[in-house]
């Protein structure tokens, strides 16, 4: 099976727990790395504990006051949601307690997050146990910053490929585009999405377990300029979770 659903009940765990219990097999993350990835504030943690770097967040509860050490403006996202709903870029204390009701209608747990300056890139990761990165992909977003309208309107952004960065830089991104897969224990796929920062660090911004998986998303552009085509990399997929499928199949329990 190829999931192909997005957000909560598709991407977060819980329709993979499903396909593990019925025995079917599929592309993709399992169970635990759906749910890391799926919540911002557990998947930034698991990172960090590996020494991998991202950006520095509070993390706010129901009642929790709105405090955060951060410069303005700074970046307001519901825990465990993706394509940038709920999120909200505030610019001071009255735009972040708009953001921080807005993204509290999708999730009880939100992110505060510092603004990090720089180039928004993505890389993807493609294999099981031994996973292996594309050539890294450059977000020219039309708008303030990477939204919703900016992902999927029409012209809403540009791709460019390769990334506009140093050739450290780029491998510096497939290096820990790697690592964040294996520290989370994804399989099969995922796209991860960085910052390469004006003084030239590279830091982490998220997971995405199942990327956009049209013939002209990201994630499918990235492996093609990778040598990898379209219809190959669907080939690889299904091999991958057939893979995985027989290897956990033989375990006993």
């Amino acid at each position: 099976m190829l999931p192909i659903l997005h957000g909560p009940f598709g991407e977060d765990g819980t329709v993979q727990g499903l396909l593990e219990l019925a025995g079917v097999a599929y592309v993709g993350a399992g169970v635990l790395a759906s749910a890391v990835c799926m919540d911002k504030d557990v998947c930034k943690a698991v990172l960090r504990d590996r020494g991998i770097p991202v950006a520095r967040n509070v993390t706010l509860r129901d009642h929790d006051p709105l405090d955060h050490p951060f410069t303005y403006p700074v970046f307001v996202k519901p825990a465990r949601l993706g394509s940038s709903v709920g999120i909200s870029k505030a610019h001071d204390d009255t735009e972040l307690v708009s953001a921080v009701a807005l993204a509290r209608r999708h999730d009880d747990k939100v992110l505060i997050e510092e603004l990090l300056d720089g180039v928004e890139v993505e890389c993807g990761v493609l294999g099981n146990r031994d996973p292996v990165a594309s050539t890294v992909g450059e977000i020219v977003a039309h708008a303030e910053w990477y939204d919703y309208a900016a992902k999927y309107d029409e012209d809403g952004m540009e791709l460019v490929v390769p990334a506009r960065i140093s050739e450290a830089a780029s491998e510096r991104v497939r290096e820990l585009a790697v690592e964040s897969f294996v520290a989370t224990e994804c399989e099969g796929m995922a796209r991860i999405d960085f910052f390469v920062t004006t003084g030239g660090e590279v830091v982490v911004n998220e997971i995405n377990t199942i990327p956009g998986f049209t013939a002209t998303s990201v994630y499918a552009k990235l492996f093609e300029a990778s040598g990898i085509p379209y219809a190959q990399l669907l080939d690889r997929l299904v091999e991958l979770a057939l893979e995985r499928h027989e290897r956990r199949s033989a375990l006993e329990y």
